[in-house]
């Protein structure tokens, strides 16, 4: 069980930490190519801002998870189903606006 909690942290700091230099750094190379080939230059800090969001968004959710294992393990699953589909949204929204749709 602490083995599992220690991964969920793991895996969710390691999504904040990409969310945050996707964000700050603006760095659009973290993403696959096909999801940004139509992004306009001057549209890649909104762009970046928007994808960075919803990654950390789902980072904090998985963060989230493994807290609530550690006291609840039968509703391990609510906070990473908030994170995951509030940070599904945000990008979704950028990649429909900036790019056109996810695989462009």
């Amino acid at each position: 069980m602490i083995f599992g909690v220690i991964v969920e942290f793991a895996v969710g700091l390691l999504c904040i930490v990409l969310g945050i230099v996707l964000w700050k750094k603006q760095k659009v190379s973290l993403v696959h190519d096909y999801h940004y080939r139509n992004v306009k230059i001057e549209d890649i800090p909104a762009y970046t801002r928007l994808l960075g969001i919803g990654l950390i968004l789902i980072g904090v959710g998985i963060c989230v998870t493994g807290i609530v294992n550690l006291f609840e393990s039968s509703f391990w699953w609510i906070p990473i189903l908030i994170g995951f589909v509030a940070g599904l949204l945000v990008m979704n929204r950028a990649q429909k606006k900036y790019n056109g749709s996810w695989f462009s």
